[in-house]
């Protein structure tokens, strides 16, 4: 099994100005071997990534999914938003679906036992 990591474009929904570009550069990380049934986002100036479900990830490209630190519902035909929570506030980032299930088949196929 080997790790999966994949940079994507997000927009930050916001009500304030955004400097630069309305995109950020976000890194989806998924390692089997180290907890197969999650996945991490990584956040341009966060001190941290954020770890919640796969299962969480691909219902929420669905139907709306999850109730606590983390989020994610459709928005459209071809986005998704993803709502983080912290005690320093909420970030909610929107994405293309297809970048984010791109990413939930390359991590199902990490997944694969190889065989032998």
């Amino acid at each position: 099994m080997s790790a999966v990591e994949q940079y994507a474009r997000a927009h930050i929904v916001t009500d304030a100005p955004i400097e630069d570009s309305d995109t950020i550069p976000v890194v989806l990380r998924y390692d089997p071997e180290a907890d197969p049934r999650s996945v991490r986002v990584g956040l341009p100036g966060a001190s941290h990534e954020w770890t919640f479900s796969r299962a969480l990830l691909e219902q929420g490209l669905r139907a709306p999914a999850g109730t606590g630190d983390v989020r994610v519902w459709p928005c459209g035909r071809v986005q998704a938003v993803v709502e983080f929570h912290s005690a320093q506030g909420v970030s909610v980032v929107q994405f293309e679906t297809k970048a984010l299930m791109r990413f939930l088949r390359r991590t199902y196929l990490a997944a694969e036992p190889v065989p032998h």
